[in-house]
């Protein structure tokens, strides 16, 4: 899939696989590459600017977890990057339908 079909979503996708519960960055990765059977493969340098973003905007909280000698950062869905996910899923549903209707136009009657 061509990188540039992602731009204008990668916050409703980080969002979204975040859903769930606290994820690392590179599990955040994953999680999207997994949900989309491997048709979108996010770039670190990609994600971790948006993770830090979304933090920023209060849309996530983050923390450093140990894992072994490893310290690795955790994201969480705030109060308010939940709100916005809905809005993106509402506004990716109207989205769709509109190109579905131009794409793939009704016979008339």
């Amino acid at each position: 899939m061509r990188g540039d079909a992602v731009r204008g979503h990668l916050d409703a996708l980080l969002l979204a696989v975040l859903e769930s519960g606290p994820l690392h960055g590179y599990a955040i990765i994953t999680a999207v590459q997994e949900r989309s059977d491997g048709a979108l493969e996010l770039r670190t340098g990609t994600v971790y600017p948006a993770l830090n973003r979304l933090e920023r905007l209060g849309m996530l909280t983050g923390s450093w977890q140990s894992v072994g000698a490893r310290r690795r950062r955790c994201y969480e869905l705030t109060d308010n990057g939940r709100r916005t996910l809905a809005g993106e899923r509402t506004a990716w549903r109207e989205f769709t339908s509109a190109i579905g209707a131009v794409l793939e136009p009704r016979p008339s009657a």
